[in-house]
């Protein structure tokens, strides 16, 4: 049985884009952004380091985490304003 409360709130979500590239492009520049950013982190590198970045795996997944969620509401913003 589908709640009332889900019903009404389905009137005013916004349309979504299909998945196309640019979307995987946003999103994949997004997450890369963040891991460069983690670079400049002033954060002690406690963990095990990566086999081929100059950063941690707690903090590559934490990038990438971060990343992929700024994409995403870029992706939205992009949609809602009617440019992607």
């Amino acid at each position: 049985m589908i709640s009332s409360i889900l019903l009404a709130a389905a009137g005013s979500v916004p349309a979504t884009p299909v998945w196309s590239p640019t979307v995987g492009i946003i999103i994949s520049v997004s997450s890369l952004v963040a891991l460069l950013l983690t670079l400049a982190s002033k954060a002690p590198k406690v963990g095990p380091s990566m086999p081929l970045l100059p950063v941690t795996v707690p903090a590559f997944i934490g990038a990438m985490a971060f990343g992929h969620v700024i994409g995403i509401g870029v992706v939205l913003g992009l949609t809602n304003i009617g440019r992607l």
